[in-house]
């Protein structure tokens, strides 16, 4: 797979590596690579060759202040209420806390999902493994105005596709 590299990027991975590892002269070695003067001294500096992020090195809010993110973030830890119900009991708090604010705010501090609880949930329990042909029959009673009907549902286990049938007796 190529090297995706951003629009104004003069450099590829292969030619920031030759530029750290080689031993000729700077002014050299960017006129072999056709690139600035100015651009090889960097690249010899660096440890990598990845490009380096761009924005601020600390995300922060705009919109909440330090204080309030410690808020939601305390709450978010005593309670493990899930988002919405955050949201509505810290308004009376902050009021100008919206939902994507609390979102932001969540992801930040590392904790927008809820820890998974043992014994949440169920396990869900799997057909036995039966050999290709073998049907699982379940059948359903159904009281209509016409009296009772049943639903014949015939689930094979490799096919998953159940065929179903309504018949009015249990017995054909």
């Amino acid at each position: 797979m190529g090297q995706v590299l951003h629009r104004c990027a003069t450099t590829t991975d292969a030619v920031r590596r030759a530029i750290q590892h080689s031993q000729e002269s700077l002014r050299a070695r960017a006129k072999r690579d056709g690139i600035n003067q100015k651009t090889a001294p960097r690249w010899k500096q660096r440890n990598s060759v990845a490009d380096l992020p761009t924005g601020p090195k600390a995300p922060k809010s705009t919109v909440l202040s330090v204080e309030e993110e410690a808020i939601i973030v305390a709450f978010r830890h005593h309670t493990l209420l899930p988002r919405d119900d955050c949201l509505y009991a810290l308004q009376a708090t902050i009021p100008h806390l919206t939902r994507t604010s609390l979102n932001c705010c969540l992801q930040r501090q590392g904790i927008s999902r809820l820890p998974e609880i043992a014994g949440d949930k169920e396990t869900k329990k799997r057909f036995k493994s039966y050999p290709i042909g073998v049907f699982h029959i379940d059948i359903a009673e159904v009281q209509t105005a016409e009296g009772e009907l049943y639903l014949f549902v015939a689930v094979d286990g490799s096919s998953k596709l159940p065929p179903c049938n309504w018949w009015t007796a249990r017995t054909g």
